[in-house]
């Protein structure tokens, strides 16, 4: 059986990368995630977007190598709750639809973020 990985279904680097793009900004906004954003330049949050983007690609199947530190690592001490989880997933759920992004890959995507709460989420 040759499946096709979930990069190339979600439409390869630049489908994530605008995802990202998308994504990024509206958590920005977001009153209740706005706080892990400030105090940063505009160099620290392009970078942010950069690993994400990287991190979306390789873990999606795709050809990219994420060099970026792992989830608990770079998590740790933010203190994020399940209150800042589920904002992230609405979020996230919303680019995804705003994508247009089929429920199966949609869902898929979702379950691999889920997969990583528990390194991410503290409080």
């Amino acid at each position: 059986m040759n499946e096709t990985s979930l990069y190339a279904r979600l439409g390869g680097y630049d489908a994530i990368a605008a995802v990202a793009n998308d994504l990024l900004p509206r958590l920005q906004a977001d009153p209740q995630l706005a706080r892990f954003w400030q105090h940063r330049g505009d160099d620290g949050v392009r970078r942010e977007r950069q690993l994400l983007i990287d991190f979306l690609c390789a873990s999606a199947g795709g050809p990219l190598y994420y060099t970026g530190r792992d989830m608990k690592l770079t998590h740790r001490g933010m203190r994020i709750s399940e209150s800042d989880w589920s904002a992230f997933l609405t979020h996230l759920r919303a680019t995804l639809e705003a994508f247009q992004v089929p429920a199966a890959e949609r869902d898929e995507v979702i379950a691999f973020v889920q997969s990583t709460k528990a390194d991410i989420v503290e409080a």
